[in-house]
C-alpha cells in the first residue's frame, strides 16, 4: 500500500479511529476524541473542512461509521442512552432515521451499502456473533454515483 496524502488540520492533533470514505473518495467519517466521548467527525476532503452534522452532533458514543456512495447518507451506532442504537442522517435532507435494536442483541459493527439500500449489521447475541441484513430501499431514497441511473426494475423485494 502506498501512502497517498497526508490529512491537514485537525487529523493530526486528535485521537483518532475507525475511518470511512465515501464511494467517490470525497468525504471521510471518522471517529474522534472530543471532551472525553468518541464522536462521529465528518470531512470533506476536497478542503478539508469539518462538515456539520445535524442529528449525529449528539447521541454519543458513537462508533463504526460508514457512508454510502457521494456521502449523502451516514450511518452509525451511537448509544444515547444505555442501548446502543442504529442511526442514519440524510444530509441532503436533513432527517435522520433511528433503528434501535430489540432484545438482548448489541450491535458491534455496521457497513452501508453504497446505494444506502441496504444495511450490514454485526450483532452480539447470547455470545455468539452473526450478521443481519436490512433492507433500506422502502425507507430511504438511494444514492446513486453522479451520472448514474437507477431502475426500479432491480429493487429489493420485502
Amino acid at each position: 500500500m502506498r501512502k497517498v496524502d497526508r490529512i491537514q488540520g485537525q487529523f493530526q492533533i486528535l485521537n483518532q479511529h475507525d475511518p470511512a470514505l465515501s464511494g467517490n473518495g470525497e468525504t471521510l467519517a471518522l471517529i474522534v476524541d472530543y471532551n472525553g466521548r468518541p464522536t462521529l467527525q465528518l470531512r470533506d476532503l476536497r478542503n478539508g473542512k469539518i462538515i456539520p452534522l445535524r442529528h449525529l452532533s449528539r447521541n454519543q458514543p458513537h462508533s463504526s461509521p460508514s457512508l454510502s456512495w457521494n456521502g449523502r447518507y451516514i450511518a452509525v451506532l451511537a448509544q444515547p442512552r444505555n442501548k446502543r442504537l442504529v442511526i442514519i442522517e440524510d444530509r441532503l435532507t436533513g432527517r435522520s432515521y433511528q433503528f434501535p435494536i430489540p432484545g438482548e442483541r448489541i450491535p458491534v459493527r455496521l457497513s452501508l451499502s453504497p446505494d444506502a439500500s441496504q444495511l450490514a449489521l454485526q450483532i452480539a447475541e447470547k455470545g455468539k456473533w452473526r450478521i443481519q441484513l436490512f433492507d433500506l430501499s422502502k425507507k430511504i431514497e438511494r444514492d446513486m454515483p453522479r451520472g448514474a441511473r437507477f431502475s426500479n426494475n432491480s429493487s429489493l423485494e420485502d
